[in-house]
């Protein structure tokens, strides 16, 4: 009893993860629900910064890129070169703009968290910070993951896709059900501490001296930034490979 309960313990300690809090937070009240402010505004800056930047390099499409097109199109490249290697050949196209915007999303709010200035900007409470330094974030990125890989495997098997879970012998129902659920919870806990440690070893040092030590280490975190985007979005693509490959 105690191991068929123990999927339902997870759903549990994965909802209770957005009750998580690390500092101050600035808040607003919509409708019954409390909010985080400042992840909603840093992700709106992150989300105009992609538009903006997307907008700007197609406006004008060659038939011989240059330029902005060329670089927009060698990223194009670079997604359905990952999403191809991990989906498979046959169901990677569809899949290629979520991968994108997942590796894309994650990347820029990395990124805006060790290069822009967000301290600059006051709030009545809390302090402005890279999106991806806040568990709920994370969390609703790991959720959009299981969403993802859910409804591939549903789409390519139907109900057969639930066969899954007793192969190769029933006994193990519980424990493939159980890693199912945990794979939200190791991403959004990855992701999130990964952007946290990055940002706390920049303002440690920087507090003493902060014209000498930031820039190398800042360097460190931009490197390590666009590493974890990559991890994320290669392991969005692998999970959802893996539900609709054949049960072996």
């Amino acid at each position: 009893m105690d191991i068929v309960r123990s999927p339902i313990s997870t759903l549990n300690h994965i909802y209770d993860i957005s009750g998580v809090e690390v500092g101050q937070h600035f808040y607003w009240q919509i409708g019954g629900f409390q909010v985080h402010g400042q992840v909603l505004i840093t992700s709106w800056i992150v989300i105009a910064v992609l538009l903006g930047s997307a907008t700007i390099a197609v406006r004008d499409p060659q038939t011989i890129p240059t330029g902005g097109q060329n670089f927009v199109e060698y990223i194009l490249e670079f997604f359905r070169d990952l999403t191809r290697t991990q989906v498979g050949e046959e169901e990677y196209g569809p899949w290629v703009p979520f991968i994108g915007t997942m590796f894309l999303f994650i990347f820029v709010s990395n990124w805006s968290g060790a290069l822009l200035p967000w301290g600059i900007l006051k709030l009545p409470q809390g302090e402005l910070a890279a999106p991806t330094n806040d568990i709920n974030t994370t969390v609703a990125l790991a959720l959009l993951t299981s969403v993802a890989y859910f409804y591939a495997g549903l789409a390519k098997k139907g109900l057969g896709y639930f066969g899954k879970y007793i192969q190769p012998t029933p006994i193990l129902l519980p424990i493939n059900i159980l890693e199912d659920f945990t794979k939200p919870l190791s991403l959004s806990f990855r992701l999130f501490g990964n952007i946290l440690a990055d940002e706390l070893v920049v303002a440690v040092p920087v507090s003493p001296v902060p014209l000498v030590v930031p820039i190398p280490v800042m360097f460190l975190g931009l490197f390590t930034s666009g590493i974890q985007a990559l991890i994320f979005a290669t392991l969005v693509a692998a999970y959802i490979g893996e539900s609709m490959e054949g049960h072996h």
